[in-house]
C-alpha cells in the first residue's frame, strides 16, 4: 500500500512540476508572428470571458498589416487558398487570446469552433478550407487544440472576406 501511495505522489509531482510549453517560442519555430488584434468593426468587443469559457467574435483572415484575404472560394479563391485564409483567421484569433488571456498558457481546451467559408452556391468543400484552422490549432495545442467544429458556406461576408470563424475556448 504504501509503495502505491508513493507511486501516485511522485505522478502528481511530476505532473505539477512539468515545464510549461513557451507559446511565444512555439510560435516563433512555426514562423507565426502575434499582432495587436485589429479594432471590433462596430458595437461589440473581440472576446469576452465568462467563468472559465472564452467566447471570441468573428474573426477574418486579418494580416499585421491590418489587410483581409477576400474573395469567394470556388470563385476567386482555390480551396488551398480558402484553407491559407483559415489559417490566417486562427493567427488573427490567437492574438486576440493573447490579448485577452495575457498568456496561452492559459488556454485548456479549445472547444468548439464555428467556421463560416464565403463561397460559391455549389462550392462543398468548406471542411477542407476549415482545416487550415484547425491543423493550426492542434499545432499549437496539440490534444487540447482539437475541437467539435462546424463548417458552413455562406453567401457573403463583411468586407468580402474569404472566411470568418469564431470559437469558444476553456481557460484556467
Amino acid at each position: 500500500m504504501k509503495k502505491a501511495g508513493l507511486a501516485i505522489l511522485l505522478v502528481m509531482i511530476a505532473c505539477s512540476t512539468r515545464a510549461q510549453i513557451d507559446f511565444d517560442k512555439k510560435l516563433k519555430d512555426m514562423g507565426i508572428e502575434l499582432f495587436p488584434p485589429s479594432k471590433p468593426m462596430g458595437t461589440y468587443v473581440k472576446a469576452v470571458r465568462t467563468g472559465n469559457l472564452v467566447y471570441t467574435a468573428g474573426h477574418g483572415p486579418t494580416r499585421a498589416d491590418g489587410s483581409n484575404i477576400t474573395g469567394k472560394v470556388g470563385k476567386d479563391l482555390t480551396v488551398e487558398q480558402g484553407a491559407e485564409a483559415a489559417r490566417q483567421t486562427g493567427i488573427a484569433i490567437l492574438s486576440t487570446l493573447k490579448a485577452e488571456l495575457g498568456d496561452l498558457n492559459k488556454v485548456k481546451r479549445i472547444v468548439k469552433v464555428l467556421g463560416m467559408v464565403n463561397c460559391t452556391e455549389t462550392f462543398g468543400d468548406q471542411p477542407k478550407v476549415m482545416n487550415g484552422f484547425s491543423d493550426l490549432m492542434v499545432a499549437v495545442f496539440g490534444e487540447k487544440g482539437k475541437h467539435a467544429r462546424s463548417a458552413v458556406g455562406m453567401y457573403a461576408l463583411p468586407s468580402n472576406i474569404a472566411v470568418e470563424i469564431e470559437i469558444i475556448v476553456e481557460v484556467e
